[in-house]
């Protein structure tokens, strides 16, 4: 509750106050996983957390697009966008402020010119504001949704239909609280759009349209349809590999070392913040997606 409650107060950091006694229910001092109740009431103080180290780095960048305003970057998987406990270096944010001293004073802090995010293992098209402009200019963009972004995944399984919508309310996981959920206890709005760009046995490679910006929207919306996304490790069950192999044992074999989602960010439309016109990037998929989709096409000639 503290924790989604108070902007930069993580879950950890609001448990540690919550132990110390600095935030009480009613007074009294409650452990961190007691569940509030209606009329009572939450008080205390919450003093800054220490903030990481952030130093640029040079962490070589896939530029796909770049001018005065902004840049367009298509991020690797396995990268954090910006630092944060556990994660103080070799982030994007670092391998920016390498690329372009001058990001310090936009947004500040430890985001610098960045409007939104990707998951560590997802990869894709992110756009980074170079000027305070542009950062009020797409800041407002995504807000407004009208940022188009798609997306591709390699799911298990074959929709019985070519396209279709999920239309289902996300929110934090009623019990593990680094996952999300359409079952939360306090969910919000969320839609996605797909439709089937290949079939091969027992999987699919869908093209997915966001028309919301929920945290692990896909994943989430992927696996409330029974199609979790291949190699996602909160949202993807184990049983699934096995079952493919006794399927379709050739596809299997594909996907068993596959160690991340397969979910990339292959295409971002905005309008540019300096004249409104429509700009869309569009970013190659990386080797390790690009690499077991060839794999799944030859073994299904």
């Amino acid at each position: 509750m503290v924790a989604a409650c108070v902007a930069h107060c993580s879950r950890s950091f609001a448990a540690v106050l919550i132990r110390q006694g600095r935030i009480t229910v009613d007074g009294q001092t409650r452990k961190p996983g007691y569940v509030v109740k209606s009329g009572e009431q939450i008080s205390g103080t919450i003093p800054p957390a220490d903030t990481p180290a952030f130093l640029p780095e040079a962490i070589p960048l896939e530029i796909l697009y770049e001018d005065d305003e902004l840049l367009v970057v298509n991020k690797s998987p396995g990268i954090v966008v910006h630092p944060a406990p556990g994660h103080s270096g070799g982030t994007l944010a670092n391998a920016l402020m390498h690329h372009c001293p001058d990001l310090q004073g936009i947004s500040g802090g430890l985001r610098p010119g960045i409007v939104h995010r990707l998951d560590k293992d997802t990869s894709g098209a992110m756009v980074v504001a170079k000027t305070s402009r542009a950062m009020h200019h797409l800041a407002a963009q995504f807000k407004s949704r009208q940022v188009h972004k798609l997306y591709l995944a390699l799911v298990y399984g074959n929709p019985l239909n070519e396209h279709g919508s999920i239309d289902l309310p996300i929110g934090r996981h009623p019990v593990a609280r680094k996952r999300m959920s359409v079952h939360s206890r306090v969910p919000r709005p969320a839609l996605t759009l797909w439709q089937v760009r290949e079939h091969f046995a027992g999987l699919s490679l869908l093209e997915l349209d966001i028309r919301t910006g929920r945290t692990h929207q896909i994943r989430v919306h992927c696996k409330a349809i029974g199609h979790p996304v291949v190699g996602d490790p909160l949202y993807s069950r184990r049983g699934l590999k096995r079952q493919l192999t006794q399927v379709a044992p050739l596809i299997a074999q594909v996907v068993e070392p596959v160690q991340r989602q397969m979910l990339h960010a292959r295409q971002l439309q905005i309008r540019h913040p300096l004249d409104d016109r429509r700009l869309i990037v569009e970013a190659p998929l990386p080797f390790d997606m690009d690499e077991v989709l060839r794999k799944l096409r030859m073994n299904s000639r």
